[in-house]
């Protein structure tokens, strides 16, 4: 392992790098806190060049580490993760790298099926759904919210994907789906059950007669439902529709699929 020296005879760049990839080791090594994380911590305390801010939050960490050492916490939220946490993701702004769903660590452990409750018959299809993050966040609150089974159509984001598994946060593995063939509406149509469009223009959540069994059709992120989902919709139990009240007059397809499915599940509950 590189030693202090040598890390702070770096060019500042590569030293703030080195350091960044240290500090992701020394998070996945939590309770366990050393000398060496640190004195990782007091290198960047001395560095002249970070924003007050950081500066300060830096000095934060410094100490909680500290602290910490001696007296380890077991519990997610400890000062030692939060300032680990912190000084890992003020070295990513300051490398030049963009926060992504990729770099929050899911300290959950791993999650029990049997602790899932379900809603039989409950159930989601995402039509032509393109971003892997999205994918993930649904199966993240389907998890939630007891929904069965999600349904994809042919050209929605897989969500075995890297991004789909790191948003999803271990909901890909518990949630059963399965990806429809070239006519996943005509598939659809086939079960009877009734469906409706999660789409502008319809009836609020708390008017809403949400069915004990059924399909909640959510479309793509630019386009929405196609025209046949709607009109699958339209003959069945309609529009849903999140009330907004904002200049944008739209939410992002995980957020409304995840407030939607939140008013099913107390629907049925």
């Amino acid at each position: 392992m590189i030693s202090l020296l040598k890390l702070e005879r770096l060019p500042r760049h590569q030293r703030l790098r080195k350091i960044l990839k240290l500090i992701c080791f020394a998070e996945k090594e939590l309770p366990r806190v050393s000398d060496r994380d640190t004195d990782l911590v007091e290198l960047l305390v001395r560095d002249p060049d970070f924003s007050p801010a950081a500066a300060s939050a830096l000095r934060e960490a410094r100490s909680a580490l500290r602290e910490a050492e001696a007296a380890p916490g077991q519990d997610g939220r400890s000062p030692a993760r939060r300032a680990l946490n912190t000084v890992r993701h003020i070295l990513l702004a300051e490398t030049g790298r963009q926060t992504a769903d990729w770099d929050f660590l899911d300290t959950g452990g791993k999650l029990d099926p049997a602790k899932r409750r379900v809603f039989p018959g409950m159930f989601i299809y995402l039509e032509d759904i393109r971003s892997p993050f999205n994918v993930g966040a649904i199966f993240r609150s389907a998890e939630s919210f007891g929904v069965e089974k999600i349904i994809l159509s042919p050209l929605c984001a897989d969500p075995e994907h890297a991004r789909a598994r790191r948003s999803g946060m271990g909901c890909v593995d518990l949630v059963a789906w399965r990806r429809n063939g070239l006519d996943p509406l005509d598939e659809l149509a086939s079960t009877g059950l009734p469906v409706f469009a999660l789409e502008s223009g319809g009836t609020a959540p708390g008017e809403f007669a949400f069915p004990k069994q059924g399909v909640m059709l959510t479309g793509s992120e630019e386009l929405g439902l196609s025209g046949k989902a709607l009109d699958m919709a339209g003959a069945s139990l309609g529009r849903l529709t999140i009330p907004t009240y904002g200049a944008k007059g739209s939410l992002n397809v995980a957020v409304a699929a995840g407030i939607a499915l939140q008013a099913w599940a107390a629907a049925l509950v």
